[in-house]
């Protein structure tokens, strides 16, 4: 009967043409026949096994030695398997996430590293993949990252001066009573300015592929901890009694930032003619109690300033106690005042760092501004009391005794023109949730001038720390907290704008150096350049040669020195050309800083980390 049902369902299959769900139905038998053959199959093994136990005890002892060898042989098969199972799954996980990194760019040392020591650990055997590992440790050369700077600045430098020059004829427009030109304009400076958001974008995403970004943070560490140790070195002698010192008086007439300089300018001196550094800072305008009281102290073994013999500066090099003037009455002048470095290290921080000279300042900063544990609490409470979150653009506004001296008075919207330009670029790749700016200023009306102005914005800051910092109540204890707080923020803010006409913009600037592998374009400044009070030269080098054909400007050829006294933010820079004696103008991306490289102590006594 079931025979019959299968001739006649195999007639009338022939004799009728297969539906689709027929053929459907056919491929499922056929999988279902392999899915029977396949369990056949594994019942077989099983069955071969039971069988040759069961029929055990029947075999005489020769067969039965055949028999365990074969189970044995059997077992260690199975569980070799297992194990190789295991180890593909593992070797299948540790692939695909390496996979993962290396399509995201995010391929590095640590990466290579940790892939081979879990291989290795996996397999128990040595791996090597061919000089990747020293390849990505390596890093960039010296000359890709400067020349990456270049670019990313020339880019910057090239729309300063098409914008002033868009401007230009914009207010043209206006003048002519022309608003249509001036609209047009005004569209042009707009997609302009995309244009130069999305530029600097893609050249910072390309200074962070191949593993770069992390070469620049274990570098920074590296180069960082190699000085830090250097000044610990320098300022723990053995023996303080037989140490050489270099005693300098803190209080100056000036203000909180221009004290910090006059510190740092005394701690950068006794590192270059190796002497411990004695700070006197007693009955300190900003803190009675003295440096202490804020800051650790310079010095665990050594903080007496006697000494067998003393001498004002120079002095000699037997000399067991010199002191040491402001930098303003410094005579001799040595070759290592700021902006020096020095030549031992001066190739690894150009390498690293878009500006050299100021990462080097930063570095005595970070050892002398290492605060106490009541300093830091205070500092975090502070923190932690206004909410300060990243993204946050740092804004000083400096008014009160420098406005008609040493600086121009600026309106707070100047200042939030290039907050605006940080958030739309920051905006050109990921959400900006709020835009948050801490404001700090000495000038009490700024924050409510500017929280009604921009709404828009959240704005941080105290109006009682911008009262502290007037003229009249500058060393008190409160206005030395304000102080302390507001330059603070700032360094540890995503981006700061401010004057660094002013001491305390440019302080912020030092310290935020020591935050990041290289923080040199972090800022926008709406006057000056970064320059350092009693500085040596700060000079550039003409790498293309200029004719000069604007009114004030000058010609140069390749390879001019030029002392350069300020950039104008409109591609131009002012100076004087060392070579023609000429003074004026020239274009900033026709050159580039001349660094002023010295030799300093190399403190061999002082293990450079493998």
């Amino acid at each position: 009967m079931q025979g019959e049902i299968v001739q006649f369902n195999c007639s009338e299959f022939k004799s009728h043409r297969a539906t689709q769900s027929d053929i459907k139905i056919a491929m499922n038998l056929r999988s279902s026949n392999k899915i029977l053959a396949q369990a056949a199959i594994i019942l077989f093994f099983f069955w071969v096994i039971a069988l040759i136990l069961l029929t055990r005890p029947l075999l005489n002892n020769q067969q039965s030695e055949v028999s365990n060898d074969v189970l044995q042989r059997l077992s260690k098969a199975v569980s070799e398997l297992e194990s190789l199972k295991v180890r593909n799954q593992e070797l299948q996980w540790i692939l695909t996430n390496f996979s993962h990194e290396a399509q995201s760019g995010k391929i590095n040392e640590n990466v290579v590293e940790r892939l081979r020591s879990t291989l290795e650990d996996k397999i128990r055997v040595p791996i090597s993949f061919g000089g990747l590992e020293k390849k990505l440790t390596d890093g960039p050369s010296k000359e890709y990252e400067v020349k990456r700077r270049a670019i990313y600045r020339g880019v910057q430098e090239i729309w300063y001066f098409v914008q002033q020059e868009l401007e230009k004829l914009k207010k043209k427009g206006h003048d002519q009573n022309a608003p249509e030109l001036a609209s047009l304009i005004q569209e042009i400076l707009n997609s302009g300015k995309e244009h130069e958001i999305v530029l600097l974008n893609d050249l910072q995403e390309l200074s962070s592929m191949e593993g770069h970004d992390a070469w620049r943070t274990t570098e920074s560490r590296a180069l960082s901890d190699l000085v830090q140790r250097r000044l610990h070195y320098l300022q723990n002698p053995v023996d303080c009694s037989k140490a050489r010192k270099l005693v300098c008086n803190l209080n100056k007439s000036c203000g909180y930032g221009c004290q910090i300089h006059h510190a740092a300018y005394c701690f950068i001196m006794a590192y270059a003619t190796k002497r411990t550094l004695i700070l006197n800072s007693k009955k300190w305008r900003y803190h009675r109690g003295g440096w202490e009281k804020v800051f650790l102290p310079l010095s665990d073994t050594c903080t007496d300033p006697s000494g067998l013999d003393r001498s004002n500066w120079p002095g000699t090099n037997e000399t067991q106690v010199i002191e040491l003037p402001i930098v303003d009455m410094l005579s001799p002048r040595p070759p290592f005042l700021p902006l020096a470095i020095p030549r031992d290290l001066s190739d690894r921080m150009i390498r690293l760092h878009g500006d050299p000279q100021v990462w080097w300042i930063g570095q005595f900063m970070k050892y002398l501004l290492r605060y106490q544990p009541d300093t830091q609490k205070m500092l975090d409470q502070a923190k932690e009391k206004m909410n300060f979150k990243m993204p946050v653009v740092g804004v000083h506004v400096r008014r009160t005794d420098k406005v008609g001296t040493e600086a121009a008075f600026h309106s707070i919207d100047e200042y939030m023109l290039f907050v605006a330009d940080f958030f739309n670029k920051l905006e050109m790749k990921e959400k900006v949730p709020v835009r948050r700016v801490y404001l700090a200023s000495d000038d009490p009306s700024v924050l409510p001038e500017a929280k009604k102005k921009y709404p828009d914005y959240e704005f941080l800051g105290d109006v009682s720390i911008a009262k502290g910092a007037a003229v009249a109540t500058r060393y008190t204890d409160s206005s030395l907290r304000g102080i302390l707080v507001d330059i603070h923020m700032l360094a540890h803010s995503d981006h700061l704008v401010c004057t660094f006409s002013s001491q305390v913009c440019r302080l912020a600037y030092e310290i935020m150096q020591t935050l990041h592998p290289d923080a040199s374009s972090k800022f926008k400044s709406l006057d000056d350049i970064y320059y350092y009070g009693g500085q040596g030269p700060h000079q550039q080098t003409a790498i293309y040669s200029h004719k000069g054909h604007r009114t004030g400007e000058i010609s140069m050829e390749v390879g001019d020195v030029l002392g350069i006294a300020g950039n104008h933010w409109d591609g131009y820079s002012k100076g004087i050309n060392e070579r023609t004696k000429q003074s004026g103008l020239y274009p900033s991306f026709k050159a580039v800083d001349k660094y002023n490289i010295v030799d300093f102590p190399v403190y061999s006594e002082v293990a450079v980390a493998a």
